[in-house]
Order: structure tokens, then C-alpha cells, then sequence
């Protein structure tokens, strides 16, 4: 599984660690990747995401994680994240087809 962000993109960086003698050895700066579970209110379910801790306060700031799918252009999403992007416009059609035929 790659070390990279579903949302935002984030992933490994390289660096350097330097020694007080000033040597140099390569390192990895990991991205602060979080296993987490957001309700979709359109499919009235979980929906688990591996993303940053960054794109976990996105995604709030932006209403939740239908409003912000909604409101992010295709092109910036993962192909998973399109797939659930269609999922969560159809239902959220056929919600509002319910409330008007009421």
C-alpha cells in the first residue's frame, strides 16, 4: 500500500539528517496518514479513508465528506474517490426525486 494520501496527494518526502560534524545520510519525511471512517449522509453509511491529518480537517471545514467530493472537480480525485463521488451524486438524486414526489 503506498504511503500517500488519498485527498490531498501528500506523500514521502527525502532529506537529509545532518550531524552536529555535519554528515549527511539520507531519510524519509512520512506523511501523517490516518485510517478513518466519515459518514456519508447520501449513502447513510462508513465510508473508510486512508488520508493526512491535513485532509481530515479539509474535508470538516468543507461539511463533511459528501459536500466536499461534491464541490472538488473530478480531475484533482483518485479514481476510487470518483467511483464514490458517482455513487454519492445518483443517491443523492434519487433523494431528492423521494422528497419531491412526496
Amino acid at each position: 500500500m503506498a504511503r500517500r494520501c488519498g485527498v490531498s496527494g501528500k506523500g514521502v518526502q527525502v532529506g537529509n539528517n545532518v550531524s552536529h560534524a555535519n554528515n549527511k545520510t539520507k531519510r524519509r519525511f512520512l506523511p501523517n496518514l490516518q485510517r478513518i471512517s466519515m459518514m456519508s449522509d447520501a449513502l447513510g453509511s462508513q465510508i473508510r479513508l486512508r488520508v493526512s491529518a491535513r485532509a481530515i480537517k479539509t474535508i470538516e471545514k468543507n461539511g463533511g465528506i459528501d459536500a466536499w467530493l461534491l464541490g472538488t472537480a473530478d480531475s484533482r480525485l483518485t479514481p476510487e474517490l470518483k467511483r464514490l463521488k458517482r455513487t454519492i451524486e445518483r443517491r443523492a438524486a434519487v433523494k431528492a426525486g423521494e422528497r419531491k414526489a412526496a
